[in-house]
């Protein structure tokens, strides 16, 4: 049964549609393109099971398990130990959905996934229509042949990324690829077992040295058919050409997908100025526009502290006699450049935001949770809320997690955070076969699309540590990967980063987002022979001499770059904290449950360390947890001030991290819990 709530309206329809699940989907539609979400009444189950159980979507396994009670709390205690079975099985979803007698009168029906995570088999009524292997990317296919009347169902069967894993390192003959933080062992397997660089999902669900191991699978999110007519909206980017106090000159450009020649008219219009009107004849097939718009007197955006993050809304709208598509972007106008200069002590890095040097106030962010259910708009609110509070002004999106939901990019827009966002490769070797460099020129094409109309976005970086890993132009220098290599395997490895890294991704940014600059990892230098000694004087900086090397905090003002991307230092999480995850037996920092809570190799040692330094050694756990913190404030402090005190030489400061994906000894300066450290 279908029930409508109309209204008599050029441009706008509701339509209600009552699953078979007893769940409800709403439906905001045009004359044009209606939308079916379909993200409920979903059931899941191992697929070597039979019994179903009520599944969320967007969602992954792992969560459904614990909301059903077939597992207990990943986070508690040690049971992640115990729960590394569930990446080695396959699973399957399923739901039921209607299509109306109306809806299924439209002459084009599109299947469309916003993400799958990541080896998925799609089916609709039964026939297999999609198959995906990149968790990075949109996936959609035509589903009109196999749509029908009234009850359709639809099926995804996810195979376990350790089993496609091990048959993609079969494949991989030219050598073997690295990636330090894979916690193979933790996964129940052996040393040399890495899978991750080659399956193209968050890499730091293989573990990390701040976070478990928990390689989900899942409709993670959301998905929906798009039933449209005539022709659709496919893309809309607003190109900003010049900007003066007195004009910003734009560029609409308009991408249309129409299934015939036909005339349109297309309309760009803005609250803050006259709409632009054309009239354009669309050829069969996708259709590229470019419309011109014009604001007087523009306002520009500026980031927290410096102004007010001013943003305009552009709509652009399409119309015929028969139909009617719209789509809206919020932009903001502002002139921002990288600017990398010569100088005497080498070359500057810093962000000039309206002509006006910006030093950067932030900190790097990493996905807030495991599971990516729980990775709410309240969570996005405390996250972007904190960094206000905190006179941050940028954000490295770093390259080991996700590329971050729309609803971040929308909150760092609305408050002046500005974006400095890696590609999501990260202290790896990755593969250089065509599959996977197809793979993951789609996986950037979609990405960039995605993300470039968002005035926060200041910078594209092509990886996180990969460079400093291999030093090529060091014979001796890197993590040891280049040393486990023949000197043929080592032109094959070069080759494929440079592939990667200096031509897939810059062209891809300079085709789509020309006015972004790209940077090709983090750390790195602009000069290719003198990045693997000293990027202090010309690049970017990630200084772990403080923790890893165990320098005293003092070091933080010997060792300044002109941009300081990563640094940081470790302490507990408050002890009502703790308490969420651990039982008053295990309050000993060598406790099986707060050592499974510590994932940093020299962790504790290292923190005991700092402490016998500056501070008397903490007469009981709680207090040893109070003084950690303090002891972390007191580094962070050090550093900061010592990065102030260094401009103009260095022009940016950003703390590792600013948040935990789980409950955790960590680097971050606000817990799991959101509780500030």
């Amino acid at each position: 049964m279908c029930y409508k709530i109309s209204r008599i309206c050029f441009s706008f329809k509701f339509v209600l549609v009552l699953s078979l699940t007893s769940f409800t989907s709403f439906i905001l539609a045009g004359n044009s393109v209606m939308k079916i979400e379909l993200n409920t009444g979903w059931q899941m189950k191992c697929t070597a099971e039979t019994n179903w159980n009520k599944a969320v979507v967007p969602g992954c396994v792992h969560s459904d398990l614990f909301r059903n009670k077939l597992i207990p709390d990943p986070y508690y205690r040690t049971n992640e130990k115990d729960l590394q079975w569930i990446d080695k099985k396959d699973w399957e979803y399923r739901t039921t959905f209607l299509v109306s007698d109306e809806i299924f009168m439209k002459e084009h029906f599109e299947l469309v996934f916003k993400g799958l995570d990541t080896f998925a088999d799609v089916y609709l009524n039964n026939q297999k229509v999609l198959s995906t292997d990149n968790m990075f990317r949109e996936w959609s296919v035509d589903v009109k042949k196999i749509i029908t009347k009234g009850e359709n169902k639809l099926q995804i069967v996810f195979h376990s990324p350790i089993k496609i894993g091990f048959e993609l390192l079969k494949q991989n003959t030219d050598y073997n690829l690295q990636a330090n933080n894979d916690q193979t062992i933790n996964g129940g397997l052996q040393k040399d077992e890495i899978i991750s660089p080659f399956v193209r999902k968050a890499p730091y669900h293989f573990g990390w040295d701040w976070g478990p191991r928990f390689v989900t699978s899942g409709i993670w999110r959301p998905v929906f058919i798009n039933a449209w007519n005539d022709y659709k909206i496919t893309d809309l980017f607003i190109l900003q050409q010049s900007l003066t106090d007195n004009l910003a000159v734009l560029n609409a450009q308009v991408e249309i997908n129409s299934d015939k020649n036909q005339q349109v008219e297309i309309e760009v219009s803005s609250e803050n100025t006259q709409s632009v009107k054309r009239e354009i004849k669309l050829k069969k097939g996708v259709n590229q526009i470019s419309i011109p718009l014009e604001i007087k007197n523009p306002t520009r955006w500026w980031t927290n502290g410096l102004g007010k993050p001013f943003l305009y809304k552009i709509t652009t709208k399409v119309k015929s006699n028969q139909s009617v598509d719209s789509q809206s972007r919020e932009i903001g106008l502002r002139t921002l450049k990288l600017i990398q200069k010569p100088d005497s002590l080498g070359h500057s890095f810093y962000f000039e935001l309206n002509g006006i040097p910006v030093f950067a106030k932030g900190e790097n962010h990493i996905p807030n949770d495991m599971f990516s259910d729980r990775m709410t708009h309240e969570v996005y609110d405390w996250e972007i809320g904190t960094a206000i509070k905190s006179n941050i002004n940028m954000l490295r999106v770093w390259g080991g997690g996700i590329y971050e939901d729309d609803y971040f990019y929308q909150l760092c827009d609305r408050n002046g955070i500005l974006i400095w966002q890696d590609f999501m490769f990260a202290c790896a070797i990755y593969p250089g076969n065509e599959a996977f460099l197809n793979s993951i020129t789609k996986e950037a094409n979609y990405q960039v699309k995605r993300l470039r109309n968002h005035p926060s976005m200041a910078l594209w970086c092509g990886n996180n540590e990969i460079d400093q890993g291999l030093q090529k132009y060091y014979p001796k220098g890197g993590w040891g990967w280049k040393q486990l290599y023949s000197d043929e395997q080592k032109d094959k490895l070069f080759h494929t980063y440079d592939t990667i890294f200096t031509r897939i991704l810059p062209d891809v940014v300079q085709l789509l987002s020309p006015q972004t600059p790209y940077w090709h990892s983090s750390p790195a230098s602009i000069l290719p022979k003198e990045h693997s000694t000293d990027t202090n004087k010309d690049g970017d900086v990630h200084y772990w001499g403080v923790w890893w090397a165990k320098h005293p905090f003092e070091k933080f003002a010997d060792n300044i770059g002109r941009f300081m991307s990563e640094y940081g230092f470790q302490s507990f999480p408050e002890l009502e904290t703790v308490k969420k995850y651990s039982l008053p037996e295990d309050y000993d920092i060598e406790s099986d449950v707060m050592r499974h809570h510590q994932r940093s190799a020299i962790g504790n040692k290292t923190i005991k360390k700092y402490m016998d330094m500056y501070y008397r050694k903490p007469v009981d756990f709680e207090k040893f947890l109070y003084v950690g913190q303090v002891l972390q404030a007191y580094g962070i402090r050090f550093a900061i001030e010592s990065h102030r005190r260094a401009m103009p030489f260095n022009m940016g400061s950003l703390v590792w991290q600013i948040n935990d994906c789980w409950p955790v000894a960590s680097w971050s300066s606000c817990d799991y819990f959101h509780r500030w450290k």
